[in-house]
């Protein structure tokens, strides 16, 4: 598969990289011997970078993949996010990126996931409490220990991105980046390519929305799945974002491919700079999520795509207000 170069430090991504975080409950029960099985599927198809959260599922999403690297960790990369704090029965509970804190979230990661060092390591979000610079200071440290490789960034604004790169430098920056949420197109996207900083975009398929695991109301409204309190996929806004559906799926069905790898193939074709996470948890929609890195959209047709969905079509923020005021900070 395809490397692209995340930053100007070294790191590089095949172009699609695995989203583990769906193989910790987040969006309902999973079946965990598909989920390592999953990975490892992942890895035996070239796939070298695994995106996770310390705080998925309180540390279980690190100890599967602990599990699912066994014998293979020189195959890949992991991208670990640190800084959310949840409570004993999955409530958020804020951030913290203190240095102090950061060095605590490191070790107890390193345990779980049995390494001597996490390749990509960041803070989930911007922690309003802590300056940057303490913050990015302490990874830097950290790099000098060789505990981590490459240090990065997730939902920050342009003026954050430029304050911690000054101190150290800055690989990538995670965030929401898809044909359906297009915010870092004003100000982050022309930053991060000033500064040489590549993007790891999350969410090209909406959390579902568009990738036909949400056709109705019910299909997340019962269980742990976040999708229940997210504005997207509330009354008329999912309605409204369910219609967009049947042009894509007319648009997929001339190129040949499904509406969920068009959404990958649209997120690729924005520039070499940019790697996309997507996640899943079964071995078939990986393979289906791979295949479209081998798609090639024409000019005209990226342009008809912006007909179908224009920005700002898609209905309703994508997290709840108190989510949203944790982001583009």
């Amino acid at each position: 598969m395809e490397l692209r170069q995340l930053g100007k430090q070294g790191l590089r991504s095949t172009a699609v990289a695995l989203g583990c975080m769906g193989m910790s409950g987040t969006y309902g029960p999973r079946d965990e011997k598909e989920s390592i099985a999953t990975i490892q599927h992942a890895i035996e198809r070239g796939v070298n970078l695994l995106d996770t959260g310390d705080f998925y599922g309180m540390g279980h999403n690190e100890l599967l993949i602990r599990e699912a690297i066994r014998g293979r960790r020189d195959k890949v990369l992991l991208s670990v996010k640190f800084g959310a704090m949840r409570n004993h029965d999955g409530g958020w509970l804020g951030n913290d990126t203190r240095p102090a804190a950061l060095r605590n979230f490191l070790s107890y990661s390193l345990v779980r996931l049995g390494v001597d060092a996490v390749d990509f390591y960041f803070p989930a979000r911007v922690d309003p409490a802590v300056p940057i610079e303490d913050t990015v200071g302490a990874l830097a440290e950290l790099v000098q220990e060789g505990k981590v490789r490459y240090v990065g960034l997730s939902e920050a604004a342009a003026g954050t991105i430029e304050r911690a790169h000054a101190v150290h430098p800055i690989s990538a920056l995670q965030i929401e980046y898809s044909l359906f949420t297009r915010d870092i197109e004003a100000e982050v996207l022309p930053t991060t390519r000033r500064l040489g900083i590549g993007i790891l975009s999350y969410g090209a398929f909406s959390r579902g929305l568009f990738s036909g695991a949400v056709a109705a109301p019910q299909d997340v409204a019962r269980g742990p799945d976040i999708r229940r309190h997210m504005p997207r996929f509330q009354g008329e806004n999912l309605s409204r974002n369910l219609a967009l559906l049947e042009p894509l799926q007319a648009f997929a069905a001339r190129k040949g491919c499904s509406v969920a790898q068009l959404c990958v193939a649209w997120v690729l074709a924005q520039g070499p700079d940019i790697v996309t996470v997507a996640g899943t948890t079964r071995r078939d929609h990986l393979d289906e999520n791979l295949a479209a890195a081998e798609i090639v959209l024409t000019p005209e047709e990226l342009a008809e795509l912006e007909r179908i969905v224009p920005h700002g079509a898609v209905a309703g923020e994508r997290y709840p207000a108190a989510g949203m005021a944790g982001v583009n900070r």
